[in-house]
């Protein structure tokens, strides 16, 4: 404990000196206290497996932008005729006033090849760019290994295990790695494969040449045949600087080991074992997981987490030099994908992961909070809207996976937000913002009108869900030039969804203004009042001129509701009797309409408007569209998936949300 209360003096006295107006940061125990076990989670609450978002608390203030819609029969690819559907492994990063976000592209599956690198930007994290070709298709020499044999000419297979590294000098460096796969089954990031590749992007959104920066000599490849030039042959002087840089650090460069698994001595102290790399190696190949996809963060007291896939973590001292051995994180109970984990502007930690209690649902994807990197207390649903695989693959698992913030050096947002980008189905690219500080829950009733918004991004207490085919905005009524909140749905398999949280309550009163502009065919509007967990005791539903008051499926009759007019719907809820009172424009439509009781409340903490039917629970899915399996490929590619349907048109104003005594 001796150098615990050395670090905390020290904390203190710097305190002292920038003054008490920051946040007081905890202080974790020593290296040595906690290396056996780097990260503990403390709460105890676990996902249901048999819900989407786990049946767990929505972390509050989070928006999800569909930043790429898979898409083969209208591609949009920038330098490409093809639609490509498998697209996955992202990886984000912040310079020049600009997110820029690369990710692996692929035919339609894992390991097959042929793969490319695709980049798209944007300048407000919402709204992204059409993807451009970085990294493109690579021809292979003829590989004959005694695990099997390839043709020359045969299409590399690429792998993702880092982007982006923005330089000391300024300059902002791209990174993928070209493999092979003998057959989809076989991974191209054992140590084959021929080096990793970099090349620069621009300011003015250009890119210079691409580089091997680090051949895979091992396995024969080197300056004499591969396509591309040994980065040592640039005349750009900056640009060298940038990758000398690059190698020289530990941290950044350690995510790369799995894909190369170099025997020059690169990794010149492996993880796992401060003593040598006799540990790492002998580790690596039998324990699943280990060395893979690397996250890292820095603790209040300087000392790196490391995290892996697969509950692996170890701890470093000297910013990567050395690590302690390789431990399972015991009370994490990730999928095999890649977990996140990331310093906050506020000084807290966020790990972001699948937390679940099977190995391949790749579900739920979950935020946990932690006030020191040691001990996370809080765990939250990121999203629990997992829409229907589109399209057919081998390794194509369901849910939101592989995630990736910001790396440390790699930019920083304005704005106190955590973003996160990962696949979804590995077919779609998402971005994540999370409000910070994290939370679950509100203590301030709602009023809220959209006035003197900007934008939707202005909204830092609503959780949004926004694919590219039903976005959501503001817009302007033209009758009386006011604001309001917009739901447009043109996607034949998803929705878009807006969810406030509110106070919990046990009896609360609930108004909102609500107009159907256009809905010709589908895409209903449902309205749910919901408690912070599995039940939805409130579900109402506009579809075309009715507005209906569902329960078990055989609900009360409906009533008239009339479209391009504006309704006031007014509900006053009592959870301790079970029932609600429900207003149509100012008339008593429905009185004491019971709850829906699949799932007992005794509260209720958030109203959710929403562009299509509930997909939250697991089971419903996969009985309908057939159960996923390892392979992915339990059913057949989804109908017209590529193709827009007839817009439905929503304008939601005015909640106002009153907690009742």
């Amino acid at each position: 404990m001796k150098r615990y209360k050395n670090n905390r003096i020290i904390y203190l006295v710097v305190l002292m000196m920038v003054g008490w107006s920051a946040r007081p940061q905890k202080m974790p125990p020593s290296a040595k206290e906690t290396m056996s076990e780097p990260i503990i989670y403390t709460e105890g609450l676990k996902p249901d497996a048999k819900y989407f978002d786990g049946g767990l608390p929505h972390a509050v203030g989070v928006q999800n932008y569909q930043v790429f819609r898979a898409n083969r029969a209208h591609p949009v690819e920038k330098g490409s005729e093809k639609g490509w559907t498998y697209n996955h492994q992202p990886y984000l990063s912040y310079w020049n006033n600009k997110f820029y976000l690369e990710y692996l592209s692929g035919e339609f599956q894992e390991h097959t090849p042929p793969t490319r690198v695709l980049l798209t930007t944007s300048e407000n994290g919402k709204d992204w760019s059409a993807p451009e070709i970085i990294f493109p298709i690579y021809d292979l020499p003829e590989i004959n290994t005694d695990k099997g044999y390839l043709p020359a000419d045969t299409k590399a297979v690429m792998h993702q295990r880092m982007g982006f590294y923005v330089a000391p000098n300024g300059k902002l460096l791209a990174s993928g790695f070209y493999s092979y796969s003998l057959t989809p089954r076989h991974s191209p990031n054992a140590g084959q494969g021929l080096g990793r590749v970099v090349r620069e992007i621009k300011k003015d959104g250009s890119y210079g040449p691409i580089y091997f920066i680090r051949y895979n000599r091992w396995n024969g490849y080197n300056e004499t045949n591969t396509n591309f030039p040994f980065y040592k042959t640039s005349r750009d002087k900056e640009f060298l600087k940038a990758c000398e840089s690059l190698l020289s650090d530990k941290l950044m460069t350690l995510q790369w080991w799995e894909e190369d698994r170099g025997k020059d001595g690169f990794f010149n102290v492996d993880p796992g074992d401060v003593e040598g790399a006799a540990y790492f190696s002998e580790t690596i190949t039998t324990s699943r997981g280990a060395g893979k996809a690397l996250s890292y963060y820095h603790r209040p007291d300087n000392v790196v987490v490391g995290i892996w896939k697969n509950q692996w973590s170890a701890l470093s001292e000297d910013d990567g030099k050395t690590w302690t051995p390789f431990t399972k994180n015991t009370t994490l109970s990730p999928t095999g994908a890649k977990v996140w984990g990331q310093k906050l502007d506020d000084g807290r930690y966020a790990l972001v992961h699948n937390q679940t209690a099977g190995f391949r649902n790749r579900y739920p994807m979950v935020v946990m909070a932690s006030e020191d990197g040691y001990i996370y207390n809080r765990m939250l649903s990121v999203r629990g809207d997992i829409p229907l695989r589109r399209y057919q693959g081998i390794h194509k698992r369901i849910g939101a996976q592989y995630f990736r913030g910001i790396v440390e050096g790699n930019g920083n947002p304005p704005g106190n937000e955590l973003w996160v980008t990962y696949s979804v189905n590995k077919e779609d690219i998402w971005v994540s913002r999370i409000d910070v500080p994290i939370k679950g829950h509100v203590s301030e009733n709602v009023d809220q009108n959209f006035e003197g918004l900007n934008s939707i991004q202005d909204l830092k207490t609503w959780n949004l869900y926004m694919p590219q085919w039903a976005p959501i905005s503001l817009v302007e009524n033209s009758y009386n030039l006011n604001k309001v909140l917009e739901l447009r749905d043109e996607d034949p398999y998803d929705y878009a969804k807006a969810e406030r949280v509110f106070p919990k309550s046990k009896k609360v009163e609930i108004n909102f203004d609500l107009k159907t502009v256009v809905c010709q065919q589908g895409h209903a509007l449902e309205v749910e009042i919901q408690n912070q967990g599995k039940g939805r005791p409130i579900r109402l539903r506009i579809d075309k001129k009715k507005l209906m008051f569902d329960r078990h499926q055989v609900g009360l009759e409906p009533i008239d509701f009339k479209v391009d007019e504006w309704a006031k719907i007014k509900l006053i809820v009592d959870a301790e009797s079970k029932m609600y009172d429900a207003y149509y424009s100012g008339e008593l439509v429905r009185e004491k309409v019971p709850f829906a009781n699949d799932v007992e409340v005794s509260s209720v903490e958030r109203i959710v408007f929403r562009t299509g039917p509930y997909r939250g629970y697991t089971n419903a899915l996969f009985a309908e569209h057939g159960a996923p399996s390892a392979g992915g490929l339990t059913i057949e590619d989804l109908p017209a998936s590529g193709v827009k349907v007839a817009p439905c048109v929503y304008w939601i104003d005015n909640i106002k949300i009153d907690k009742l005594k």
